[in-house]
């Protein structure tokens, strides 16, 4: 059996259990529309189109940011909840798919869809021979029944999106196609904040690779892979292209707004209030809500915390098993969103 048939072996159960879940849970988000609480916020958080439930049941939240980008651009009021807090490639996509369909709320379901289906297959193949078959299959599984998967079975967000292209980008790498995993990464990092760690990811990845030609080993040490900035040739140097997404996008809002870093002033607005500065670094809210909040939001905000945590103490293992680009591609990763999120919300997503 050849290696490429050997890491796609498995692929087709793989999808029709994700097809599975994907029926599953839409049915479950479809029922759920009838519960007094829904009803209470159905129509702030959700796009009204005339889509069937099963539709507008993944439509919710930010969904009516991405879905109002994809119809009719982007627009900017400094000080205020403005669609610029979201970067462009998920609304992008959306758009594209929404001419071929003709409606936004079914674009917007079927590229997370796609993307979630293409993430899966591709992490898949990604841990063919980097880790035992059993752990192989438990890893998949983690993936697929992870509290925050949700976002990669139909939910109008750009998670899945986001996901696609770091594993896309870092596979490229893995086959020496230097420029596509820049091109793919710049999709990313056009795409949300945390995609800078893709960047060092990649770039590290990158000495990495040529460290352990040289020294013929695996496991390299740090001074090996400062030493591969020798080896460097300008075919390496186009991994950097994937910060491209991020440069472009800033550049769109300094020429259109006049404002670079305008997405950082959107959601430090009101109601969103993840600004910068000591309050959000020292989780001075989060510390507050677990005084003084109501159970239901203290237990939720621990169970991030808590998630985050995990996380953290697994970065030693990341390091071990996988090496230095991945390991900086998972500190810096998680340390954007620890650093920037005033309560840990939505972090463990990352």
């Amino acid at each position: 059996m050849t290696t490429q048939s050997r890491a796609l072996r498995g692929v087709g159960p793989l999808v029709g259990t994700y097809a599975a879940v994907t029926v599953l849970l839409t049915a479950v988000v479809s029922w759920a529309q009838g519960l007094p609480l829904a009803a209470e916020i159905s129509n702030r958080s959700q796009i009204v189109t005339g889509d069937p439930i099963w539709i507008d049941a993944w439509v919710r939240w930010d969904s009516n940011w991405y879905g109002g980008i994809a119809e009719n651009g982007y627009f900017y009021h400094p000080g205020q909840q403005s669609p610029i807090a979201f970067f462009p490639s998920y609304p992008m996509a959306v758009r594209l798919v929404a001419g071929l369909v003709g409606d936004v709320q079914v674009a917007g379901v079927l590229v997370t869809v796609l993307c979630g289906a293409a993430s899966l297959m591709l992490f898949w193949r990604w841990l063919d021979g980097r880790v035992t078959s059993r752990a192989r299959r438990l890893a998949t599984a983690s993936l697929m029944a992870y509290p925050y998967a949700f976002f990669i079975y139909g939910a109008m967000y750009s998670d899945a999106l986001f996901l696609l292209c770091v594993l896309a980008a870092f596979t490229a790498l893995e086959a020496r196609h230097f420029a596509l995993a820049g091109l793919i990464g710049a999709v990313a990092t056009a795409g949300r904040p945390v995609g800078l760690a893709l960047v060092a990811g990649l770039v590290v990845r990158t000495l990495e690779m040529l460290a352990q030609s040289t020294s013929g080993r695996d496991k390299v040490s740090f001074r090996e892979l400062a030493r591969a900035l020798t080896t460097v040739r300008p075919r390496h140097t186009l991994v950097g292209l994937s910060v491209a997404g991020q440069l472009g996008w800033m550049a769109y809002l300094w020429f259109v707004f006049g404002n670079p870093v305008a997405f950082a002033d959107a959601q430090s607005s009101p109601g969103w209030d993840q600004g910068a500065g000591p309050r959000t670094w020292f989780k001075v809210g989060f510390g507050g809500q677990m005084l003084h909040g109501p159970w239901d939001t203290k237990a939720i905000l621990f169970a991030q915390f808590f998630v985050c945590l995990l996380a953290v103490l697994a970065i030693p293992q990341v390091f071990r098993r996988f090496g230095w680009g991945y390991l900086t591609y998972a500190v810096i990763v998680l340390g954007i969103p620890l650093v920037g999120s005033k309560d840990f919300w939505g972090v463990a997503a990352t």
